[in-house]
């Protein structure tokens, strides 16, 4: 999963990123990254990753795109997506951690079969 950053926007950063420098708490000129696509700047050393909290629907947009990026296939999709549903009904976890859980649980059920 290194590399793979869920925007507040809803969209993975992938390579669309550009380079800025920021105030932190390490220091006045602290280089980071920015999204592209909406501009927003990471502060990974205040912040951390960036939290996203979906409504169902769009959580499953967004693990649609998930799941094309990590290679699912059209006919295992759908047990993905139920994977996430279930996680998103179960759990308050923003929308990164479910889908990191979704796969592992997903990758798991189908080493077994």
């Amino acid at each position: 999963m290194k590399g793979l950053i869920l925007c507040e926007c809803g969209d993975f950063v992938e390579n669309h990123t550009f380079r800025d420098y920021i105030e932190s708490s390490f220091g006045p000129s602290t280089p980071t990254v920015g999204h592209s696509d909406c501009g927003l700047i990471f502060n990974f050393i205040d912040d951390g990753l960036p939290k996203r909290f979906s409504s169902k629907k769009e959580l499953k947009t967004i693990a649609l795109k998930f799941a094309n990026i990590k290679g699912i296939n059209d006919e295992l999709q759908g047990t993905f997506l139920l994977e996430v549903d279930r996680l998103k009904s179960a759990e308050n976890l923003a929308d990164m951690d479910i889908l990191l859980r979704a796969f592992k649980t997903f990758m798991a059920r189908v080493k077994k079969e």
